[in-house]
């Protein structure tokens, strides 16, 4: 028997589906759900496939492009691309698959950081792929003019907080290798160029002593979404919060007991597979 979360819906009553590699769109689902609580979420991590930072665009569209699928037959309304990497090489690809499908993509918050910026020396830390996506050139090429950005890919980071250790030894020492440059050329505004990130930002403030401002674009990807809803008129009506539904191709146990950590809440959580490139539950 079906689960009530699982049912396919349509209209305003029908989900929201949200992607990424791993746990990361988690700190985007939870800007979500602070400003959209009556919403119904899909949410589907693709930990069979994580890190996505090393791999080639091609595949990393195949990846979007099959994940979307598996979130519209589940009746997604709408999908948030909660993951830079796949934003960067996959969104694009998937408007131009799905033209009658809403999406919300990841575009690093280079803007704001070169306007609030006082020192103008800007970080951003974020994946390869992130960083060689012609997206991000173009951000910095339109709103960086006379600004300096210095950019860290934080290797292993992403596998640090995949595993939980969101302040241990390990994940402090990737970060102060990160930002212990930055500070010394006087940065005093650092973006989260991956959804992961914001999860260890209470370290980051911590290692940077209170003198920069760290950047968190999901709350600007949370009121996107709530546009794009509002302009299709399919926002729901409920105000109470409604139901999340979540899928991992990874291994199910660990996954049940990080999401809640992280999101603040539990949800339904089920296993999905991978058979050859089709993505099912």
């Amino acid at each position: 028997m079906i689960s009530e979360g699982l049912k396919a819906d349509s209209g305003q009553n029908a989900p929201i589906g949200v992607f990424d590699s791993g746990i990361g769109g988690l700190s985007v689902l939870r800007a979500i759900r602070a400003l959209l609580p009556g919403e119904r979420i899909l949410y589907l991590a693709d930990q069979g496939h994580v890190p996505y930072g090393p791999r080639p665009m091609a595949e990393i569209q195949q990846f979007s492009e099959e994940i979307t699928r598996f979130l519209l037959a589940r009746g997604a309304k709408l999908v948030v691309v909660a993951c830079n990497t796949a934003s960067a090489a996959a969104l694009h690809h998937l408007r131009a698959s799905f033209p009658g499908i809403p999406f919300v993509g990841m575009e690093p918050a280079v803007k704001p950081a070169a306007e609030h910026t006082k020192s103008g020396v800007v970080g951003v830390l974020a994946t390869p792929a992130t960083f060689q996506g012609a997206l991000y050139a173009s951000v910095v090429e339109r709103f960086a003019q006379g600004v300096t950005v210095l950019q860290d890919t934080c290797p292993g980071l992403v596998q640090q907080i995949e595993a939980g250790d969101l302040n241990g030894a390990g994940t402090r020492q990737i970060l102060e290798n990160a930002l212990h440059p930055m500070l010394a050329k006087g940065v005093d505004t650092v973006v989260m160029g991956c959804t992961h990130y914001p999860f260890v930002i209470p370290l980051i403030e911590e290692i940077c002593g209170g003198k920069v401002r760290v950047i968190d674009p999901a709350p600007a990807v949370a009121r996107q979404a709530q546009r794009l809803l509002d302009a299709r008129g399919a926002k729901a009506r409920e105000e109470a919060k409604a139901p999340i539904v979540a899928f991992t191709t990874g291994a199910l146990n660990p996954f049940q007991m990080i999401l809640p950590e992280l999101l603040g809440e539990t949800a339904e959580m089920w296993a999905a597979s991978w058979l050859g490139s089709v993505l099912s539950a």
